[in-house]
């Protein structure tokens, strides 16, 4: 599973892996029940490699995010994307302290920890841009 072939669909729950595109739009496998479904090109469709989070100073890919997210939590799950606002606040402060909280709404949050928590039970963890593990080694 490649992560720019993951997506996000408005009005289905959860994330999506792209299997093929059609005609009339895509057929997408749910991550979550493994459920195919056919995704009209209607609907919005959010491929993740393209959503970024705003910071005070720039935009940081959700890919980065996530890697955060998996380096604070050593490759394991994360907090419960149900929990308490204030706690929901905290966590995302600590991975990401320079978010812009005027952008960055606690819906956007719990998007961001749900989705990796299914990334995670999917056994993918693949968040590490190529480019930067080369650079750093």
């Amino acid at each position: 599973m490649e992560f720019d072939k993951i997506l996000s669909v408005s009005g289905k729950p959860g994330l999506y892996e792209l299997k093929t595109q059609t005609r009339a739009g895509v057929l997408a496998q749910s991550l979550v029940d493994g459920r195919k479904i056919q995704v009209n090109l209607r609907n919005n469709i959010s491929i993740l490699s393209e959503i970024s989070i705003y910071t005070y100073a720039d935009e940081i890919s959700l890919k980065e995010v996530f890697y955060k997210i998996y380096q604070k939590t050593d490759g394991q799950k994360s907090i419960d994307h149900k929990s308490p606002k204030r706690e929901l606040e905290s966590y995302f402060r600590e991975i990401l302290p320079e978010y812009d909280e005027d952008r960055v709404y606690q819906s956007d949050i719990k998007k961001v920890i749900q989705w990796y928590n299914i990334l995670i039970e999917n056994d993918f963890t693949d968040f590490q841009d190529k480019e930067k593990s080369d650079e750093e080694e």
